[in-house]
């Protein structure tokens, strides 16, 4: 599997925030959010190839309870079954953390979708070259009907403008989403932008039910890889 890093945290984001777990990054998207935190996976991927074996024994030796399976789409690394298995035989809570464009079937405690919005698309960014592609694939109703019927999961979507809130209404009453699945979390790489995104994006949960989320891992460490 081709792997950006492993690293040993807290869950910065969602229904789990706070809890101590082992990240695994795989490293390759099939979208490119204009807004993308961690372009080193998407728009310039990068990362070494490992054994399933390699990484099990990895996680292994950091002695976590939880792990999070993320991107890039993990959904997409053609290992990824092989690995959730071995996380699963390890004893191991297993979230993986997808934009919900693509159905597998493998172990999974938490399925943590974040379905990219119109605000992801990348109109401008290296000419636009990305636009269509990820236009098309962005959002995927069937997919996502899946998902939320096979695994436990959660709704997350970024937002970055009042607008958003209308869109998601949208999409939740398409596919079905109850409000009390969907977390809403700023968009931001920094504490001020965070901060001030989040004052109305609290206000927009309390009028429809949705949970909020911090991004506790930038407001800790700011900006970094590995955190």
């Amino acid at each position: 599997m081709k792997i950006s890093e492993i690293f040993y945290s807290v869950q910065g984001e969602g229904s789990l925030v706070g809890v101590p777990s082992v990240f695994i990054r795989t490293s390759g998207c099939n979208l490119r959010c204009v807004w993308c935190d961690t372009p080193y996976t998407s728009w310039a991927p990068e990362g070494d190839d490992i054994s399933v074996t390699a990484i099990l024994e990895k996680v292994s030796n950091i002695g976590a309870s939880h792990a999070v399976v993320t991107g890039g789409e993990p959904m997409i690394a053609p290992a990824v079954r092989e690995l959730t298995l071995g996380l699963q035989r390890l004893g191991l809570h297993i979230t993986i953390e997808t934009a919900g464009t693509v159905f597998a079937q493998l172990p999974c405690d938490l399925m943590s979708i974040s379905p990219k919005l119109i605000n992801s698309t990348p109109n401008e960014r290296e000419g636009g070259r990305w636009a269509a592609q990820h236009e098309r694939l962005r959002y995927q109703p069937h997919v996502l009907k899946q998902l939320m019927a096979a695994y436990p999961y959660q709704l997350k979507f970024v937002v970055a403008a009042w607008d958003d809130i209308a869109e998601i209404e949208v999409i939740c009453h398409e596919i079905g989403a109850p409000a009390r699945n969907v977390i809403l979390m700023p968009e931001g790489i920094d504490h001020k932008t965070l901060q001030q995104r989040g004052l109305w994006i609290t206000e927009a949960c309390k009028q429809h039910g949705y949970r909020f989320s911090p991004r506790l891992h930038v407001d800790l460490w700011g900006a970094k890889r590995g955190v």
